[in-house]
């Protein structure tokens, strides 16, 4: 009689997890190459890096945080927005800032970082772009606003801005975007600023989307759709 005997399950097993192990570094998310830099600028940021950034200039984009993210608890700022999108498997190509404020966003802190990445890191000088929701909307146009010839494009999501920048802020290309149904900022707020930018220069690149039964929450889901970020990175301040 011929005795087969069972063959040993355990390299087997050991295969299955090397190449598990392998296949979920090939497939990792943009999270992977999160960095936290705090000390260096005066906000501290997270800061995420793409694959072939020490080879290729990338361009920057730059994510604004509403209220409720601010403080001193950085990890906050992953809760929404873009990295939040990244991590639910939304590919943003460049470099990401996402930085913390403890409450109003300032222009010249925003850029104060913007500098940083550019010194440190690979990135590209002329694709610098801006986007951010509610308190970060506003801080959005504050920076495009301030800054018109180093921001090459903005997005403003249920926001507002200064009229005081109105003629700044026609230089830049924007997409203002607001929900009909948001009760913690009206869309009012975004109608004024874009109604002085036209007012500035009717010729202005500035498109407003009101959102039908968007609300100050629900709009949290642009972030994860391709059409803000290739809308974005089409735009160079170089005009190519």
């Amino acid at each position: 009689m011929h005795i087969t005997k069972d063959r040993n399950p355990y390299p087997f097993l050991v295969f299955n997890l090397v190449l598990t192990l392998l296949l979920s570094i090939l497939h990792q998310d943009g999270q992977a190459q999160l960095k936290a830099i705090k000390g260096e600028t005066s906000y501290p940021f997270l800061l995420n890096l793409p694959e072939g950034e020490a080879t290729t200039k990338q361009p920057i984009l730059i994510f604004l945080h509403g209220r409720s993210l601010s403080g001193t608890n950085l990890d906050r700022v992953k809760r929404y927005g873009v990295l939040y999108a990244m991590n639910k498997g939304q590919e943003v190509p460049g470099i990401i800032i996402a930085p913390q404020s403890r409450g109003g966003w300032d222009p010249d802190k925003v850029m104060e970082i913007v500098d940083y990445v550019i010194e440190h890191y690979n990135a590209d000088a002329d694709r610098v772009y801006v986007c951010g929701m509610s308190m970060g909307g506003y801080g959005t146009m504050d920076v495009a606003g301030k800054y018109p010839d180093r921001i090459a494009a903005a997005v403003a999501i249920c926001g507002g801005g200064s009229v005081k920048y109105a003629d700044n802020l026609s230089q830049v290309p924007l997409w203002v975007q607001h929900g009909n149904r948001d009760r913690a900022v009206p869309m009012s707020e975004s109608k004024k600023i874009v109604n002085a930018i036209k007012k500035a220069d009717p010729d202005a690149d500035v498109t407003l989307t009101i959102i039908p039964g968007g609300t100050h929450g629900s709009v949290e889901n642009l972030f994860h759709k391709d059409e803000i970020y290739n809308w974005l990175f089409k735009h160079n301040r170089k005009g190519s």
